[in-house]
């Protein structure tokens, strides 16, 4: 029976010592790609929040401008560059990737998306009980036009309940689950917990993720004292982000899950605060 050799003898044996780079080579269509990358890459990462950092499962998206002249971009150096990163995501996390990404694939356009859960150990309003809240984030950068910009986005989940259902009805007003999703433009540090705060802040009620019955008993009461629309929640949160110096550009979304309809209210505000000057 011959000898087992090494896999190391076996890929010197079968494998030339230069194999082609045919991503490199010229393409004779010659048509220039906006994007080019990779989707929909999991990933574990940590994300930056105002007690440190905590660990997070991200969902990512990575591209560069592919110019004309080329066949195709290196795929596993995207892979590569959130490998070797150390930073948790952050705002500056992700402008300094899209500056390595764009150094390493040699383009002068790109972007990277990085969406992920994001956590908060909440304290119920009457019993005191902590547990933890679940929301989305998402951090997006990109350079085009030889401007970059970075954006960072919170989505949480909150209760409207109707003015007018509370105004016609003689007891009782309907009530639904809905998202406020703030999109923001920063100069500055403004954490994620505190953008979420000021979301949740144009709700009839936040949530929590554990309740006592005297827990309960606030949260309905509270929502029947503050009664919104999507308009109304779409302009409060609005004007708490037109007062805040750190907050250059936005969009505000929200949307009631309606609990008397098969379809959803929505409302959207979006303001670039530099163009007043």
């Amino acid at each position: 029976m011959g000898k087992l050799r090494s896999m190391s003898e076996i890929l010197k044996k079968n494998m030339p010592n230069c194999l082609p780079d045919v991503q490199s080579l010229e393409d004779e269509r010659h048509i220039d790609i906006d994007r080019v990358g990779i989707k929909g890459l999991t990933f574990p990462m940590s994300i930056a929040c105002e007690s440190g950092k905590q660990p997070t499962i991200a969902h990512v998206t990575m591209c560069v401008a592919l110019g004309a002249e080329h066949r195709g971009t290196h795929m596993s150096r995207y892979v590569s560059l959130l490998s070797e990163n150390k930073e948790p995501l952050s705002v500056a996390m992700i402008r300094h990737l899209l500056e390595k990404m764009l150094t390493l694939l040699s383009s002068d356009s790109g972007y990277i998306s990085i969406r992920c859960p994001f956590f908060v150990n909440k304290k119920s309003p009457v019993s005191g009980l902590r547990s933890l809240m679940n929301y989305e984030v998402c951090f997006t950068a990109e350079r085009k036009g030889g401007q970059t910009r970075v954006l960072q986005e919170i989505q949480a989940p909150v209760t409207s309940l109707c003015p007018c259902s509370k105004e016609i009805s003689q007891y009782g007003a309907h009530n639904q689950r809905s998202h406020i999703t703030i999109v923001a433009e920063i100069d500055g540090n403004l954490s994620l917990e505190e953008q979420i705060r000021i979301a949740e802040s144009g709700a009839s009620c936040e949530l929590w993720s554990r309740l006592k019955r005297s827990d309960e008993k606030f949260v309905t009461e509270y929502a029947y004292e503050h009664p919104k629309f999507v308009e109304d929640a779409v302009r409060d949160v609005s004007g708490k982000l037109n007062a805040d110096k750190r907050i250059l550009a936005y969009r505000v979304e929200v949307e009631n899950f309606e609990s008397i309809h098969n379809h959803s209210a929505y409302a959207m505000l979006e303001r670039d605060k530099r163009r007043r000057a």
